[in-house]
């Protein structure tokens, strides 16, 4: 096997910035004492970052996707606990995908 230099090094570099990236974004909060408004952004990019991963799988799953969806929010609401909510969710999909031959 042969080893493409100029991919290694396309490799490495993309490595590189990826981490200098995160670290720098360690240093920067380590310096400063972010305001409020700031904290209240920051708090909310983990939902962000969620909702821009599910909305397009949903939106391609069609009706079934979306009623497991639902199905899963919930049952999460309701008790708190995402394991059976999430267990839900799969068993609506399979189900579907089962009997009524749906992707």
């Amino acid at each position: 096997m042969e080893i493409n230099l100029v991919a290694l090094l396309t490799i490495l570099g993309m490595g590189a910035v990826t981490y200098a990236t995160r670290i720098s974004g360690f240093w920067l909060l380590g310096r400063i004492t972010p305001t409020k408004r700031v904290s209240a952004w920051m708090s909310a990019i983990p939902g962000a970052v969620l909702v821009s991963l599910i909305a397009p799988a949903l939106l391609a799953a069609g009706v079934v996707g979306f009623i497991a969806a639902t199905v899963t929010v919930v049952i999460a609401a309701l008790t708190r606990r995402m394991l059976p909510a999430m267990v839900a969710g799969v068993a609506i999909v399979a189900v579907a995908r089962l009997l009524f031959h749906v992707n």
